[in-house]
């Protein structure tokens, strides 16, 4: 039963959804906080009109609502490849590490041990030469 956890545990699709619901919830806030309050007034220092909050431009002249806002496109971006690197360095990597690990101690113990066949056979075999009978 045990073994049967453990290699449900080890599926690919466990740790996809362990993944998601770690972007979603918990490091989200980390990078929104990193990006709103580093990120965002570095970008806004970029725009040429101090009145303009962020990098952007108006389509309309005056008109709030035509604003196009570059910013935060970008912001989106750098928290993309923040969450990204941050989820395949901190668990993609070491998940793959350790599963390369099990699977070579698992293909070591195939070939080290003795099938149950084979103990069968010398048992058998043990036996009929202790009576002094022929294998079949």
């Amino acid at each position: 039963m045990l073994k049967g956890f453990r290699d449900f545990l080890m599926r690919g699709n466990v740790l996809d959804l362990a993944v998601a619901v770690v972007i979603g919830t918990a490091f989200t806030a980390i990078v929104t906080a990193f990006t709103e309050n580093i990120v965002n007034p570095l970008i806004a220092a970029i725009g040429a009109d101090p009145d303009i909050d962020g990098l952007g431009f108006f389509i309309r002249p005056g008109v709030s609502a035509t604003f196009i806002d570059i910013g935060s496109v970008i912001t989106a971006i750098i928290n993309f490849i923040i969450l990204a690197a941050v989820v395949y360095f901190v668990l993609i990597v070491p998940f793959t590490h350790a599963k390369k690990k099990l699977i070579k101690e698992q293909i070591a113990d195939e070939e080290a041990g003795v099938t149950d066949i084979e103990l069968l056979t010398d048992i058998r075999d043990l036996l009929a030469n202790q009576r002094g009978v022929s294998n079949p």
